[in-house]
């Protein structure tokens, strides 16, 4: 596998000149460009956008979330693995590794973390979350946490840089609730938008 992807964007990263918000809401809905003031009592979460070699090409992990819970938002919805932030983490990162141990079974000692990106506030859930970029030399064997995650979505990041992987559609939430023209990345046919495509968006523009 050619690291050279790898040295580039962790150079990058340490650089700490990220595209930031502007790059990251070219991927929000309409209702969502604008910059939302963050709450002294938003929840700190942590996520991991996370590299791994995989048909000779480099691939991202993504999840298919499922909940239980009437209360979560997120249900559903593709995302990196990640999740708030609790006691026990010594830091963001270590919830970012510790969460995408529990839900996809990467052990954190083969992951090797290169840097970071913007933090984005999810004014839904009220989480300000975190990403985090790192990436394994081999290919994890994935283990679902069958209780969170409804599948696990291999992504490869040359279909992500492909233009017609940048496509909009309408959103039902719910009974009364439908967003238009919502912007989104269609991975395999399924739709990634929303927080996780802001982020991605930003890594991706960090690539190019």
């Amino acid at each position: 596998m050619n690291d050279r992807l790898i040295n580039t964007l962790e150079k990058k990263l340490k650089q700490g000149a990220l595209p930031g918000k502007e790059v990251q809401y070219q991927m929000a809905h309409v209702i969502r460009r604008r910059y939302e003031p963050v709450p002294d009592k938003a929840r700190k979460a942590g996520v991991l956008a996370l590299f791994y070699p995989k048909d000779s090409g480099w691939h991202i992990v993504l999840i298919e979330r499922g909940s239980s819970h009437p209360e979560d938002h997120h249900g559903g919805q593709i995302s990196f693995p990640g999740g708030k932030f609790e006691k026990g983490d010594r830091s963001l990162a270590d919830t970012a590794l510790r969460e995408a141990h529990e839900e996809v079974g990467v052990d954190p000692n083969t992951v090797t973390l290169i840097g970071e990106l913007t933090e984005l506030y999810i004014p839904v859930s009220n989480f300000l979350v975190k990403p985090y970029v790192g990436y394994t030399t081999t290919t994890p064997l994935f283990r679902p946490q069958l209780s969170e995650v409804r599948s696990i979505v291999e992504t490869p990041l040359e279909l992500l840089k492909q233009p017609e992987a940048r496509q909009s559609t309408d959103l039902k939430l719910a009974s009364n609730i439908t967003l238009r023209n919502v912007p989104y990345f269609n991975v395999y046919g399924k739709v990634v938008w929303g927080a996780t495509a802001m982020m991605l968006n930003e890594l991706l523009e960090v690539i190019k």
